[in-house]
């Protein structure tokens, strides 16, 4: 791979990093949109058992995506630069407002910027949704599934169950329909990345410190790293453990810190995970947010090198394959549920429904690259406040 791939791969992270608001199910809209349909790396197919396999794995599911992207695209290499850039926006971004936070005691107002973003955040999301629910839902049983798994989402049932549930139920069906004996390397490479998840957590944990009102950057980076190792969902399950860790046990923060961090981590673009550059910088000055970030994205980093290689081998079995394509399913529906609780709050008034209907007119019609509608939104956000 020549220079210039790397310094296009690296660029095009970079500017995604800089706009990525709304969440991981916009950020992965986002990335469809660039690398399916415009760049044509990917296929939808593809694409999808790459979003499945990051919804599988801990840690923040969009930067997942961008670190399998960057791997396919141009191996090792590309995997970092794809997810150091992809990153290194809001990084730069949350240490300049925690320096802010440290210096005057107080966050600094971004509700205009969301408000326009929001609503074209909304339609960008569904324009994926439809377009990637086309590919996925290739049979009548995997659309059932996945209206039954929008239906358990409202209900409250846990991600991680509905993923492996119905992904084990179409492996089990497969398994039983068409798996021949002879196919055991495929699910081999399922199991490799099985024992993976089940361990890292527990290296992370052994090395992390006791109880200790001192902050060092190795014990920084453990804490964040076993965090890293196990977090699935949202920022919302990510602030569970963030308080459990470093407010109850270690007693680093306060409750009032945490919740200021994590709102950071919202309403800035990029991965909410940076909600750790946050508290690193609260607990220990730069190196601290440098060694408070590396420590919760590295093990999304060794996840995907481990997995990124096996998920076309696991497509040779019928039995992981049908895996894939329940996760798959789930996958879509998680997103749905997500962008049903995003609409509720973006669309608050006429101003946001027209936004976003006009957002999905533009998406839909003349397919015009979603960086420049979350742009606008931004620019009519600040006209209007």
């Amino acid at each position: 791979m020549s220079r210039s791939p790397l310094i296009e791969l690296a660029l095009i992270f970079l500017k995604l990093g800089t706009v990525a608001f709304g969440g991981p199910a916009a950020h992965i809209a986002m990335m469809r949109s660039e690398f399916v349909e415009r760049r044509q790396w990917l296929t939808e197919a593809e694409f999808l058992d790459l979003v499945g396999a990051s919804s599988l794995i801990p840690g923040p599911s969009s930067t997942e995506v961008a670190i399998f992207i960057g791997q396919r695209r141009a191996g090792w290499v590309g995997l970092l630069l794809a997810g150091l850039f992809f990153i290194l926006p809001a990084a730069l971004i949350v240490t300049a407002i925690a320096w802010v936070y440290v210096r005057f005691g107080h966050l600094p107002q971004a509700a205009g910027i969301l408000y326009g973003i929001k609503p074209v955040i909304i339609a960008v999301v569904a324009q994926a949704l439809w377009t990637l629910g086309r590919t996925a839902l290739k049979t009548r049983l995997l659309a059932v599934l996945g209206a039954v798994g929008l239906m358990l989402c409202f209900l409250g049932v846990p991600p991680l169950v509905l993923l492996f549930g119905t992904g084990s139920l179409l492996g089990v069906r497969g398994w039983l329909r068409d798996e021949p004996v002879r196919t055991v390397k495929p699910l081999l490479a399922l199991a490799v990345v099985v024992a993976l998840l089940v361990s890292m957590p527990l290296v992370f944990t052994a090395l992390q410190p006791s109880v200790s009102h001192t902050v060092g950057l190795s014990p920084l980076f453990l804490v964040f790293a076993k965090i890293g190792s196990v977090v699935f969902g949202s920022g919302y399950v990510l602030l569970v453990f963030l308080r459990a860790d470093l407010v109850t046990r270690l007693h680093w923060l306060t409750s009032a810190q945490l919740l200021d961090a994590v709102a950071v981590g919202q309403f800035t673009p990029g991965p909410v995970f940076t909600t750790a550059t946050f508290i690193g910088y609260l607990l220990a000055g730069p190196w601290g947010a440098l060694a408070a970030t590396l420590g919760i994205f590295l093990p999304a980093f060794l996840f995907v090198a481990v997995s990124g290689p096996l998920i076309p081998r696991i497509r040779q079995s019928p039995t992981a394959a049908a895996f894939l394509d329940g996760v798959n399913a789930a996958s879509l529906a998680l997103m749905a549920f997500v962008t049903w609780q995003l609409g509720r709050a973006a669309l608050v008034d006429v101003v946001t429904v027209v936004l976003a209907l006009v957002a999905a007119i533009v998406l839909f019609r003349w397919k015009v690259n979603s960086v420049w509608l979350v742009l606008g939104g931004a620019a009519v956000g600040l006209l209007l406040h």
